[in-house]
């Protein structure tokens, strides 16, 4: 009985370290897909590639569940010419007020920035 007494705070943290992590890296995929996409779609545009790029990755991320997104774009307008895509992403880490029963604390988000490039087509 020790034993579980022992461990179990350790596995409970354990897990929700494992799954902390895998909602940071599905926001993180998010991003770089909405970034990738925004990218190309503003890549073969033939008006204002920015902002194509923009509503193409705000359209990408609309169906996200987890965490929150920020979209950038520069560049673009004329052939050959690199358009970028950066996506922002944040999610809430939930270790932050369990780490304080340690004596340590925790943090509070996890977030990470996302960069796409593509270069312009012109016909």
């Amino acid at each position: 009985m020790a034993e579980a007494a022992v461990t179990l705070p350790v596995v409970l943290l354990a897990a929700l370290l494992m799954i902390n992590g895998a909602i940071a890296g599905f926001a993180a995929v998010n991003a770089a897909n909405a970034a990738n996409f925004g990218a190309r779609m503003g890549s073969v545009v033939q008006g204002n590639a920015a902002a194509a790029a923009v509503a193409a990755a705000q359209a990408a991320l609309a169906h996200a569940a987890v965490g929150s997104y920020q979209v950038q774009a520069y560049g673009g307008g004329a052939p050959g010419i690199p358009i970028v895509v950066e996506v922002r992403w944040e999610v809430p880490s939930y270790l932050g007020g369990l780490m304080a029963f340690f004596g340590r604390p925790g943090p509070t988000k996890f977030s990470g920035t996302v960069t796409a490039v593509f270069r312009s087509e012109g016909w």
